[in-house]
């Protein structure tokens, strides 16, 4: 009785189920880019499956190491826009110079993290237009959940309705339930390309760096500036809209610090996740939300598992129904796209330029190969500077600045 109830203390079954939704998301959806990226560097199978180990092993260590610490649910992922800008960028370009390249973008993220730059600047972005922003970024999720259902009804429509039915009888396990019924509806549809999984354990392949002044201005530059603007800031925006009072540096500098220690093993950037992340700080991960960390927890755990299974794992997601990854990730996003639509409209004065934040994070846009969550930030903050142009000032207590800290711990 007492080894049941510890466990289920350390492995709820909703944090878990949160935790391999956050993975099948973040791997399945980029995967391939990342293949992509490795194959543009020129690296063979044994160098493409040293970068699935040294992220699946930095992602483990800063999503277990940084929630047990802040008790919060913090989940990292690696850089999706990144890995999109390398499988250009890295076109004639050799693997030691993309090491040297990734190195240089890691050390810029420590140096931000260390500073409290970063810290300072999100501390000045309004509560509605971070809400905006993140609702924004996970709305096509939302929208993939019934765009789904045009040619893989027989899937997403019996998954929502079991997660309706879930949601009233079982809220706990609602998101689980759905899961398993796309799992077994995904069967007997006979989507699976169970012929694409082949077995292959990830082994480290070490390249020193090779640093080219050209190389750091091309791809290691805008890989840092992408980083930060299109992950890192959505992934601060869902902690704060989740309510939790987590420092913002000493996350920018574990990530920065793991991110470097691994480039040479192909970790091309490590980041906070956004999208990943909104799964495992809603209800649906544990309705205690002090015991929400675990689903964080349990995602570095399986984030691990893809490392060292490295190409096994990769080929399983891949050989996964497109329609059971897209309805659940827009079935396990649905409370916190409620939560962050309610949060930017609540306060009438910032309404428009929260508006703005969304449409603009929502429409895709890419300039200067920033995504649109960085421009969509940009655009209501200028809509809510030129709304503010004439009218009274209101005297309002001046706004906590984010939690920081002075050393890491």
């Amino acid at each position: 009785m007492f080894a049941t109830t510890r466990i289920r203390s350390i492995a709820p079954p909703s944090a878990v189920a949160a935790g391999l939704i956050a993975v099948m998301v973040g791997v399945t959806s980029s995967a391939a880019l990342v293949f992509t990226a490795a194959r543009a560097a020129g690296a063979d199978s044994r160098e493409i499956s040293s970068w699935m180990l040294a992220l699946g092993v930095g992602l483990a260590c800063t999503c277990i190491g940084l929630s047990l610490r802040y008790r919060a649910p913090v989940v990292t992922a690696w850089s999706t826009p990144g890995a999109a800008l390398l499988t250009t960028g890295l076109s004639g370009v050799s693997m030691a110079q993309a090491v040297g390249a990734f190195l240089f973008s890691a050390l810029l993220i420590l140096v931000s993290g260390m500073t409290g730059w970063f810290s300072r600047l999100m501390g000045r972005i309004p509560v509605p237009l971070a809400a905006a922003l993140l609702a924004g970024v996970l709305l096509r999720f939302g929208t993939g959940l019934f765009s789904t259902m045009h040619g893989g009804f027989a899937v997403a429509f019996p998954m929502f309705v079991l997660y309706l039915l879930g949601r009233r009888r079982l809220p706990r396990y609602a998101v689980l339930l759905a899961l398993a019924a796309g799992v077994v509806a995904t069967v007997f549809t006979g989507g699976w390309r169970l012929g694409q999984v082949r077995l292959a354990l990830a082994t480290p392949v070490f390249t020193a760096p090779e640093f080219d002044w050209k190389v750091l201005v091309s791809v290691g530059a805008p890989l840092f500036v992408v980083t930060m603007a299109s992950q890192n800031m959505p992934g601060v925006a869902v902690i704060r809209g989740a309510g939790y009072d987590v420092p913002v540096s000493p996350l920018m500098t574990w990530t920065g610090a793991a991110n470097a220690v691994l480039s040479p093993f192909g970790a091309f950037g490590l980041n906070l996740a956004a999208i990943t992340a909104a799964i495992c700080t809603g209800e649906e991960a544990h309705p205690d939300r002090d015991k929400r960390y675990l689903a964080a927890v349990w995602a570095g755990v399986f984030y691990l598992c893809v490392g060292l299974l490295g190409a096994t794992v990769a080929s399983l997601l891949t050989a996964m129904p497109q329609e059971l990854v897209l309805a659940i990730a827009g079935i396990g996003l649905l409370a916190t796209i409620e939560a962050s639509l309610s949060a930017a409209l609540a306060d009438k004065a910032s309404r428009e330029a929260a508006v703005v934040t969304f449409l603009a994070t929502a429409s895709g846009v890419t300039l200067l190969g920033i995504g649109s969550a960085f421009w969509g930030l940009l655009a209501g903050l200028v809509t809510g500077a030129v709304a503010s142009v004439g009218r009274p000032r209101r005297k309002e207590p001046a706004p906590e600045p984010l939690p920081d800290e002075a050393g890491v711990r």
